[in-house]
């Protein structure tokens, strides 16, 4: 191990550099992806007729594609047609596009656990379905599915690294261009990333935790 070499205060800036990236491109995508998989599965859940049936193809579509695939559709298929986006924001709309479609199916679950009876009860008191929906059924859902959705949250940190191939410079695109110029470094380079990656999500596992004990 030469940590000594490795930790050098320019390649720590370098390493930050790109991890900055990483959580800039990971908190957009989990912002949108959270709104994309609540109206997913809002409008699934509230059976409207034809589109229910539309987002239930979409969403069953994009669970069974490589977020891979979807990034390099956006990338460098997409521009083909006149859409061209920076690689930020192909990253971003990619992961939110691929994540909102396992979400809303988390969400889904959260709305279907709560009793029907409730719906009922606050219909006949007079309240009109969305605002029972809005107001007794989805805050009720959305405590329920907080572990499973931070849990989902954590995997699309991770997987904002799969953007490399798109040459994103983040995390792992800049531990690459490190430990190719230094390859008696990458032992140490690996761990260093590893480490950064633990720090957040044990992070976010324990806030949920917390939440869980205390909401849930």
């Amino acid at each position: 191990m030469n940590f000594g070499e490795a930790l050098t205060a320019s390649n720590l800036s370098y390493l930050f550099e790109g991890f900055l990236v990483t959580l800039q491109v990971a908190g957009l995508a989990i912002v949108f992806s959270f709104i994309t998989g609540i109206i997913l599965a809002v409008i699934r859940y509230a059976k409207i007729p034809v589109l229910s049936q539309i987002v239930a193809v979409w969403v069953d579509t994009i669970r069974n594609l490589p977020l891979l695939l979807i990034l390099f559709f956006i990338y460098f298929a997409l521009p083909e047609v006149g859409i061209d986006m920076s690689v930020v924001a192909a990253a971003v709309v990619g992961l939110t596009v691929f994540e909102g479609a396992l979400i809303s199916e988390i969400v889904r679950s959260g709305l279907n656990s709560i009793d029907k009876g409730q719906i009922e009860a606050a219909r006949s008191s007079g309240l009109s379905y969305t605002r029972t929906l809005w107001h007794i059924i989805l805050p009720q859902a959305l405590r329920r599915m907080v572990p499973p959705t931070v849990s989902q949250f954590i995997a699309l940190l991770k997987d904002t690294s799969l953007a490399v191939v798109i040459t994103l410079p983040e995390l792992m695109h800049h531990a690459r261009i490190l430990y190719g110029g230094q390859s008696n470094i990458v032992i140490e380079v690996l761990f260093i990333v590893a480490m950064m990656y633990f720090i957040v999500n044990y992070t976010l596992s324990l806030i949920a935790r917390r939440f869980e004990a205390k909401y849930v």
